[in-house]
Parts: C-alpha cells; structure tokens; sequence
C-alpha cells in the first residue's frame, strides 16, 4: 500500500503509478484507497485535472519518500554498485519496438556478453536508485543531475499507408490535411503544435482517435486507418519496405531523441560502449531523411 501511494505522489497519476510498478491502475487505487482505511485520513483527492495530494498526504509523502531514499541508500552500500554484465536501458516505446528492437541481434554482436533488459516506457527513471543503467528518451534538452547526449533531432512529419491512399482523395495541401481524421497520441498537442510549425495559420480544430503512443498510431497508419505522425527512426523500416509513406514533404522539428545516464556512471565502458552503437546505428539507418545536426553532450 505504501509503496502505491509513494508511486502516485512522486508521479502525480494514478496511471503513471501503475505503469512504474508493472501494476494495473484498478490495483494501484486499491492500494493507496486501502492504507486512506487504515491511516484513517484522506491522503489524495481525485479532480478533473488528476490527483492532488491534501495536506495529509504531502506529509506523509515526504516521510515515506525519505525512507524509501534510505533503504535505496542502504541497498546499494550492501551489494555491488553495478553488475557489468546487465545494461538496463528504458526507452521511449515508438523507438523501442519499432528501431531498436528490430537491431537487437547487431546490438548484440557489438556487446557480447552483455545481458540487455529493456523497458519501453515513456517514464524517465531514477539513477540514484538504479532503477535504469541508460534512459532513451523523446523531448527537449534533458534537466536535472544527469549527463546526455544528442543522437538526433529529426524531423517529424504525416504518413499512411498506401491502401489509405488509394482510398481517399489526394492530399496536397495543409488544409487538405487538417481535414482528416488524424490518428493522435495522448492528446491532439503534438498535432496543433505540427500545424503551427508548419506554418498553418488558421484555428485547427482535430478530430481521430487517440491511442496514446507513437507505436500504436504507426501501427495505425500502416493498417490503413489515417494518417499519423512520425519521426524517421520510428517510420524508417516502414518507409523504406513501403508499408508507409510520407505526406506533404514538410520539414518540421518538435524534439530529440536523447541519451541520458547519470553522471557518475557516463564514461563506465559498457555505457561508452552502448553510446556509441546508438550514435553509429542511428546514423546508418536508411529511411526518411538523416538528421542535419550532429550530437553533442549535456
């Protein structure tokens, strides 16, 4: 129960909880509704916004996350820091299944001995808790005490499959576009944010469904249900197999694919090694069009 409700107050969601416990969401509020029983108090309030913690509950936050610092201190004091062999890497889910996943087997060529355990998450990790040797992730310029690197900054533009194509009339316009039922991810941001840097300038009203990842809305797009945004890593196999294709030839840029590790750890050889596979591989990938940009570190 407690592990639970410090899940929720660290991450604000009761989904978000459930996805860093490998818990589903019915379980994770059973939790944290049973220990509110034997507390006897209210510790979160449910709102149209989300969860809030009340005063209760920030309380018993901090003292429950200090512990849980305590124990993660003392564990690591007890047993070895690192196990060399295991590389855990957390990675974005669109890349994670549809470009690394595919390239496991050079990976493995490239680090033998090396055990890999990946996790396709959205959620970043704690590194002062082990939770993750490697964090790949999709945004703007990484924060906090970490390390990171630049793999690529690419460009993120429409695609549909073929089949969706020959279905439909020709879109050869912005406003063609917009017309659509647009396939989103968590919400319709990133597309708005598309059209804006695209240079459309009037309201954008969106409508589609929303699948909430970048793998399930390619996944989509390839099935021939809409149109869907993608970057050239997630779409290159597809791309390049002509499962997808690309609408409109836009040049729009909305983030970066990330290497982040902490810094304690960055120049470990396993890490550097790692590193610098993802820079050469992401590189080689045909499909799309390559990064202009080079990386550089954090």
């Amino acid at each position: 129960m407690v592990r639970a409700f410090e899940a929720v107050s660290r991450l604000g969601s009761m989904r978000r909880a459930a996805d860093d416990l490998n818990l589903s969401h019915t379980v994770i509020s059973r939790h944290v509704r049973n220990l509110e029983a034997w507390l006897g108090t209210r510790l979160v309030d449910a709102g149209p916004r989300g969860i809030r913690l009340t005063a209760e509950g920030r309380v018993f936050a901090e003292t429950v996350g200090t512990a849980f610092d305590l124990i993660a201190k003392s564990t690591a004091e007890l047993r070895p820091a690192v196990n060399h062999t295991v590389l855990r890497i957390w990675c974005v889910p669109g890349l994670a299944t549809r470009w690394l996943t595919p390239r496991f087997n050079q990976l493995q060529l490239a680090l033998p001995g090396i055990d890999f355990v990946m996790r396709a998450t959205d959620l970043e990790p704690d590194f002062t808790r082990y939770e993750a040797d490697v964090d790949i992730r999709y945004s703007e310029e990484p924060r906090g005490n970490v390390r990171w690197i630049l793999l690529e900054r690419p460009r993120m533009f429409p695609v549909t499959s073929p089949e969706w194509i020959s279905r439909n009339a020709p879109i050869r316009t912005l406003d063609d576009l917009v017309r659509q039922p647009l396939i989103h991810e968590e919400s319709r941001d990133q597309w708005r944010q598309w059209f804006r840097k695209a240079g459309f300038e009037h309201e954008v009203i969106l409508n589609g469904p929303r699948l909430w990842s970048a793998n399930l809305t390619v996944d989509a797009a390839v099935a021939g249900q809409g149109i869907a945004l993608a970057t050239r890593l997630i779409a290159a196999d597809d791309l390049r197999a002509g499962r997808l294709v690309e609408l409109l030839g836009t040049d729009v840029r909305l983030g970066g694919y990330y290497f982040v590790g902490s810094r304690e750890r960055w120049n470990e050889v396993t890490l550097a090694r790692f590193r610098a596979w993802m820079q050469q591989s992401i590189g080689e990938t045909m499909g799309g069009h390559a990064s202009d940009e080079t990386s550089r570190p954090g």
